[in-house]
């Protein structure tokens, strides 16, 4: 007996299951052997599992959005639209996607409604050839799924729609910054405006991918060799620093890998977002991606009578100079976030329980490679004496610190009052900051 005999002869259940055990190619290939082979292999229910599969799609639509009759023309169409690039290079880009797409849905639609559509093929190539560089793969497909965010709204919108980059950023003092990822019509028109001080672009094949919409911070991806880096400081003399693991940015090794500084940067983003690791808090009013991180080693926290401070820092590069040779320059600028809140059962001191408390002054000890570098002692907090009450957000406040040498670390203590600073209602006590730490990360946004 035949093979195609042989399968002929078989359950249904059994020969579906070998039908889709043999993959959409094998599949396709069976169609011509027999009248049988032929219903199992076209069976719409088949090709609804090969696209759940290979793109992550659970309804019939072509690359573009538009309805397809059945799965198994759905298949076709994705395999045709992307048949330049490893399939396992396009599924890993649509579950990127998907997911960010998914997590922004439940946590920032805001910026969910900035996304573009993917872009053609015929725009990238029309961006390169304006460019004149080429695209590492994982970046053209990335691009493909989705072409960046909406970066043009009219003016009263503006304000609001700073704050929705997908990359998120922080604030301190009068230094705000918030990512977002550009659409390849804008990084032509923003890589024209800041070449003219950046020279040095062109010759390093660079292409800016990502900024903050006031180009405090941008995001640079190194066409020739994958890397994905960030201005400094001293960007204007040539001072990147990269944003990945050099060792994770593959273009093709014996392996199969492949995979670009703009991939693995965007994936890590999603990783933390999806954890927890960072996540959204009210900046400028609004809903913001906060780069602040949120869980233990890199957020610290401590409670002292009922009294909880949550502590973390953040390497801001944009006010960072690496390079520096000078030893006692100081190189690099953290930024730090401290949210204190009153536990529920209120402040608790010498055995008696108060509805409130306020902080009137705090201390600080900063440390650089071990040793300490700065003893500071002060009234208030970015010159407030906040109250706590049970209940009550997080009071969060955002300061910023420079050192010359890192690692580092900051810890400390705020002086609180029971009841008013106007109306103590029992001594002063000390609430411990547990030690937060300021060092370079494997990975910077």
């Amino acid at each position: 007996m035949t093979t195609n005999g042989a399968l002929d002869g078989l359950e249904a259940l059994v020969l579906d299951m070998i039908v889709y055990r043999l993959g959409p190619k094998n599949a396709a290939a069976l169609a011509c052997a027999s009248t049988r082979l032929r219903s199992a292999a076209s069976d719409d229910n088949l090709w609804s599992r090969f696209c759940a599969d290979d793109f992550d799609l659970s309804e019939p639509i072509d690359p573009d959005g538009n309805v397809l009759p059945s799965f198994k023309e759905t298949y076709k169409a994705w395999v045709e639209s992307f048949k330049m690039y490893p399939l396992e290079l396009v599924k890993r880009a649509k579950r990127f996607w998907t997911s960010m797409r998914k997590w922004l849905a439940e946590n920032l639609p805001e910026a969910l409604d900035t996304l573009n559509r993917g872009a053609s093929e015929n725009q990238i190539k029309l961006f390169e050839r304006t460019q004149g560089i080429n695209l590492p793969l994982p970046t053209r497909v990335l691009y493909r799924f989705c072409n960046g965010q909406l970066t043009l709204m009219n003016r009263s919108k503006i304000k609001e729609f700073s704050n929705y980059g997908i990359i998120g950023g922080y604030e301190f003092y009068s230094h705000y910054v918030n990512v977002h990822l550009l659409p390849l019509e804008q990084v032509v028109i923003i890589t024209k405006h800041v070449s003219e001080d950046l020279d040095f672009m062109a010759r390093m094949n660079l292409v800016l991918l990502a900024t903050s919409l006031n180009l405090r911070k941008m995001f640079f991806l190194d066409c020739n060799r994958g890397q994905l880096y960030v201005g400094t400081q001293n960007l204007t003399y040539e001072e990147l620093m990269p944003c990945v693991p050099g060792s994770l940015v593959k273009l093709g090794d014996s392996a199969g890998v492949l995979q670009d500084g703009l991939m693995v940067w965007l994936e890590e983003h999603l990783r933390r977002l999806q954890s927890g690791a960072i996540g959204t808090r009210i900046l400028r009013k609004y809903n913001s991606i906060s780069l602040f991180p949120e869980v233990p080693p890199l957020c610290s926290t401590a409670v002292t009578n009922g009294v909880k401070v949550r502590a973390s820092a953040v390497l801001v590069p944009e006010g960072s100079n690496p390079g520096g040779l000078d030893p006692d320059m100081d190189k690099y600028l953290f930024a730090y976030s401290i949210r204190i809140s009153l536990l529920p059962q209120g402040c608790m001191l010498d055995g008696a329980y108060y509805s409130s408390c306020q902080l009137r002054s705090r201390h600080w000890i900063i440390r650089s490679r071990e040793n300490i570098v700065d003893d500071v002692a002060g009234e208030a907090v970015i010159g407030e004496y906040p109250l706590l009450l049970p209940g009550m957000d997080e009071f969060v406040y955002e300061s910023c610190v420079r050192m010359a040498a890192i690692p580092g670390s900051i810890e400390g203590s705020f002086t609180f009052v029971p009841g008013r600073i106007s109306k103590p209602e029992g001594r002063e006590f000390e609430v411990r900051v547990a030690p937060f730490v300021l060092e370079e990360p494997h990975y910077i946004f």
